[in-house]
């Protein structure tokens, strides 16, 4: 399973030490040039919670603080989306995205919805 690293400025893929998708939110790569656009690719992601933990969190909304269940469900969300948009740009034969943006929307009460999107390019 490829697990994804921050690097200044630039996210990478990696599996067994191959760089397998380099994401950035800039529009260009350090040390590398676009060659062509392959066009936006998307990954979208809804996610909710067991409804025993979300009767937990909605008292914690009562006391105040972080509440660590919706904390745990926008990021699981976040790494879902952005894995998503990965894979979709791997369909187009890229090997990077660039111009990489996050946008949330609440679709009920209890669920995050997380879109990843960017432009796929290939780059030399």
């Amino acid at each position: 399973m490829a697990r994804i690293i921050n690097v200044p400025n630039v996210d990478l893929c990696i599996n067994r030490r191959k760089i397998l998708m380099m994401v950035t939110t800039t529009e260009n790569l350090p040390g590398r040039e676009v060659k062509e656009v392959l066009g936006v690719v998307f990954g979208v992601c809804v996610q909710t919670k067991h409804f025993g933990k979300d009767l937990r969190s909605a008292g914690r909304t009562l006391i105040g603080g972080e509440n660590k269940n919706y904390t745990e469900l926008v990021e699981e969300a976040r790494r879902t989306a952005m894995q998503r948009m990965i894979d979709d740009a791997k369909k187009l034969k890229a090997d990077a995205i660039i111009g990489m943006r996050y946008a949330t929307a609440q679709t009920m009460g209890s669920a995050a919805e997380i879109i990843a999107f960017g432009t796929a390019v290939k780059t030399y």
